[in-house]
C-alpha cells in the first residue's frame, strides 16, 4: 500500500507545519507539502503528507477523514497516482 496521503478540503490559513503536528499524531510523517498556485503563491487548498508505515497511514486516515480542522472539514485518503499522457491547458 502506497503511505502517501492526499488531504483535501484544507483552510488556506493553515501551515505546512500545522499540518505536519496534526499527522503526527499518527505516526512518523516523512514528508508534508502544500502546493501553492504558480501564479498567485497562494495555497491551493489540498496537501499530500507522507507516513513511514501503512498502519500509521492508515491510522491517519480513520482519525482525520471528516475531521473539522480551521473550520472546514478535512477529507484524507490514499494519494492516487497521476493518470500518464493526455496533457491540457497550457498557454499559447
Amino acid at each position: 500500500m502506497n503511505n502517501k496521503l492526499f488531504v483535501g478540503n484544507l483552510s488556506y490559513r493553515l501551515s505546512e507545519e500545522e499540518l505536519e503536528a496534526l499527522f503526527a499524531q499518527f505516526g512518523t510523517v516523512v514528508s508534508c507539502s502544500m502546493p501553492t498556485d504558480r501564479d498567485t503563491g497562494r495555497k491551493r487548498g489540498f496537501a499530500f503528507v507522507e507516513m513511514s508505515k501503512q498502519d500509521e497511514a492508515e491510522a491517519a486516515i480513520r482519525g482525520l477523514n471528516g475531521r473539522e480542522i480551521e473550520g472546514r472539514a478535512i477529507s484524507v485518503s490514499i494519494s492516487q497516482p497521476k493518470p500518464k499522457g493526455g496533457g491540457g491547458g497550457g498557454r499559447y
